[in-house]
């Protein structure tokens, strides 16, 4: 059966990137994680996710992807690109090379021909990783703070999940950890995959979105419809921010996609004072039925700029 394309994996373009690579695996791996999702296409999908990751991730093997497809990883594919001769980037030219060892209630066996890496006993019991070549990671970010095979302090990792308003403004949130009830503050202007230290374990934040804002970094964007009359004549709307409403001045002549910054509106900086901006997108709304005086005024308006021009 043909390999699915890995860019479609992870939902990106083609042209993403490393840092947009690595925000959607972690995205794509913590919703799909076996100990969070326990749906039957969970394991399978968080196989194909860590798969594809491992590829996008390396320049060199997302060089011989974009060449080759999943082929170029295969065992003694001949292509001309930077892994010829050594059967595909997962081997190398003495065959596999298998390590293995322990991690608290966690064994791994990790070979680097990419085939077997999986990890058994406590919560992890018969996890499969899918062929995932560099485990660093994703025991960094299940099994706490780092590589199983580093020599520095392990820390146990949990998922908590927070709306926009709360990552945008800060929040406090009760949870259970070890049947002990605790209770962690939320700093104001964390995001997506934002990591909290807390006591002897780390938090990793998943925060949903808000279908009426987006957020790219400490900005936030939204948009707002006016009507065409409103955009020629100019006007005083509401403008909804993470803050509440605003009055935004709507000057004469706005042209359709316009974009109005309002200064400090955005996300708390994290680390320091100040704030990002909002940026509203002006849309301009044509109405599809005039009355019959409606059409008459537009009427006159187009022959007024006949003879005089409109702007």
């Amino acid at each position: 059966m043909t390999e699915r394309d890995f860019y479609k994996i992870l939902g990106i373009s083609r042209n993403a990137t490393s840092d947009e690579i690595k925000k959607a695996y972690r995205k794509l791996a913590l919703a799909y994680h076996p100990d969070r999702n326990k749906t039957k296409e969970a394991g399978e999908r968080f196989k194909e996710i860590n798969r594809a990751y491992e590829v996008l991730s390396d320049p060199k093997k997302k060089e011989a992807y974009d060449l080759y497809g999943s082929d170029a990883f295969s065992q003694g594919f001949q292509g001309q690109g930077p892994f010829e001769g050594f059967g595909g980037p997962f081997g190398t030219a003495g065959g596999k090379q298998a390590r293995t060892g322990r991690y608290g209630p966690f064994t791994y066996t990790y070979t680097t021909s990419g085939e077997d890496f999986s990890a058994k006993g406590g919560p992890a019991s018969g996890w499969d990783f899918g062929g995932f070549s560099d485990p660093f990671e994703i025991f960094e970010q299940f099994f706490g703070g780092g590589s199983p095979f580093g020599e520095r302090q392990r820390r146990l990792v949990y998922s908590l999940s927070i709306d926009f308003m709360e990552a945008v403004h800060g929040t406090t949130k009760k949870i259970s950890i070890g049947g002990k009830n605790q209770t962690i503050k939320i700093p104001a202007g964390v995001d997506e995959g934002s990591r909290i230290r807390f006591g002897d374990y780390d938090i990793i934040l998943d925060v949903k979105p808000d279908p009426r804002f987006k957020r790219d970094g400490n900005d936030v964007i939204s948009e707002i419809e006016i009507p065409f009359f409103k955009a020629a004549l100019g006007d005083t709307v509401n403008v909804l921010t993470i803050d509440g409403e605003v009055k935004l001045k709507i000057l004469s002549g706005t042209q359709p996609d316009t974009v109005v910054r309002l200064r400090q509106r955005g996300v708390p900086h994290l680390r320091g004072s100040g704030r990002g901006d909002h940026y509203v997108r002006v849309k301009v709304t044509v109405p599809k039925h005039l009355t019959g005086r409606q059409k008459e005024l537009l009427e006159q308006f187009e022959k007024t700029g006949e003879k005089k021009g409109w702007f």
